[in-house]
């Protein structure tokens, strides 16, 4: 019979009479293709039954109402002319803030109570200071890519070694593997020789 004949939707759904389930029932004895079309019609219903019913909506929004109108800050963001007259009054403020809220250092004279020696010092002093933070700073900088580097490394030698000790074992496995079957063969021919005697 040819498979097309048969409505296995109908039946896989439960619409089909009781003789034309007999039938597709006696078929699908017989035809492996026929059998998976019919599962995967089964995983189909079963998805679709776990699904929740909803009501569909009983009024319909159309783009003219209410609800679709952008927002007064949605159409701000969509302007161009509004947005780059609210960043330019913005940027006005803020300098008109940073002119009355700046504090001068005070400046006082180039040789005011101090002698050059005194003067050579304190710059001695704060260059070695600057010095030093830079050269911790730079230290410490190579440090962390040393460490990163070393991790790096060793994370790649572990993933090399995890690598050629999956591969040994997979020798060693397929070693046991053919040891076995040289056994059984011999085991076998063993076998065979106590009948033959």
């Amino acid at each position: 019979m040819n498979c097309s004949s048969f409505d296995l939707k109908a039946y896989s759904l439960g619409e089909a009479a009781s003789a034309e389930r007999r039938e597709v029932e006696t078929h699908l004895a017989g035809c492996a293709d026929c059998r998976r079309e019919t599962e995967r019609l089964g995983l189909t219903r079963s998805a679709l039954l776990t699904l929740r019913e909803e009501e569909p909506p009983r009024r319909i929004g159309f783009v003219s109402d209410k609800v679709f109108e952008p927002r007064w800050y949605e159409r701000f963001w969509q302007s161009g002319p509004r947005l780059g007259f609210a960043s330019a009054a913005l940027l006005s403020c803020a300098i008109l803030v940073h002119a009355f809220v700046r504090t001068e250092a005070p400046v006082t004279p180039a040789g005011a109570g101090l002698s050059a020696a005194q003067v050579e010092s304190i710059v001695d002093a704060e260059l070695s200071k600057r010095l030093d933070t830079a050269v911790r700073q730079a230290v410490a900088r190579t440090e962390a890519e040393q460490q990163k580097k070393a991790a790096e490394l060793v994370a790649a030698a572990e993933q090399r070694l995890r690598l050629e000790h999956r591969a040994e074992m997979l020798s060693v496995q397929e070693t046991f593997e053919v040891l076995r079957k040289r056994m059984n063969v011999l085991y076998v021919a063993s076998a065979e020789s106590r009948v033959a005697q």
